[in-house]
């Protein structure tokens, strides 16, 4: 990879990284002060609006295959999650003191940090062995967490919003269905969705762990 890419890589991730820290640490905060779940949106909504909105790079990063990650499951990750928060969450002031959004916004703290510290530092040459092994590992109990009780329990709470709001009616008025029938089809098909990703993610695992080790051993 040239050294501008690398040097590039280092400082997107490193930024990411850093945006997920600061996130995560407002909106525990805001728990610990107030002994309360309702104000993750109000911690660090704003923030991480942005952050989930910047990591588009990312399906670019593939596209032009200076990772190879590829497009379609970066694309996939940052269509559902950016619908999320920016469509659901962001719109709909009744759903931002839920405690799904606190559920949510914590796990997907985590695994950002967890995450693009793994990539920022592979960047460099210096990953310690816990960061690669906490990157391939915590998002089998994270990603269940996030999707589950917050992302779906979340959109579950927000139809009737929709509903009553006519959400997005402009938006869908060329179509013959409104934007809570969208929903109620992203939350029938988001499951399967989010398992094609999940089983990508499980077996990069597989790939990416038993590599290391043998890594290790060679050493």
């Amino acid at each position: 990879m040239p050294a501008f890419s690398k040097l590039y890589l280092f400082a997107y991730n490193s930024l990411q990284a850093f945006g997920w820290a600061v996130s995560l640490f407002a909106i525990l905060i805001n728990f610990f002060s107030t002994h309360s779940l309702d104000g993750a949106y109000a911690s660090a909504g704003d923030l991480i609006c942005l952050l989930q909105t910047v990591s588009f790079l990312e399906v670019i990063h593939g596209a032009l295959g200076i990772v190879p990650s590829g497009v379609l499951f970066p694309f996939m990750q940052w269509g559902g999650r950016t619908h999320f928060v920016l469509a659901i969450v962001r719109q709909i002031v009744e759903v931002q003191e839920l405690p799904s959004v606190f559920i949510t916004f914590v796990a997907w703290s985590i695994a950002e940090v967890i995450r693009y510290s793994h990539y920022a530092l592979n960047c460099i040459g210096s990953c310690p062995s816990l960061i690669t092994y906490l990157r391939y590992t915590v998002f089998i109990v994270l990603y269940p967490i996030g999707l589950a009780p917050g992302e779906m329990w979340t959109m579950y709470q927000a139809l009737p919003f929709v509903k009553k709001k006519n959400l997005y009616a402009d938006l869908f008025a060329a179509f013959p269905f409104s934007y809570y029938n969208f929903l109620m089809a992203v939350l029938i098909c988001y499951p399967f969705l989010w398992l094609n990703l999940y089983r990508y993610l499980l077996k990069q695992r597989r790939s990416k762990l038993g590599r290391h080790q043998e890594t290790k051993k060679k050493k």
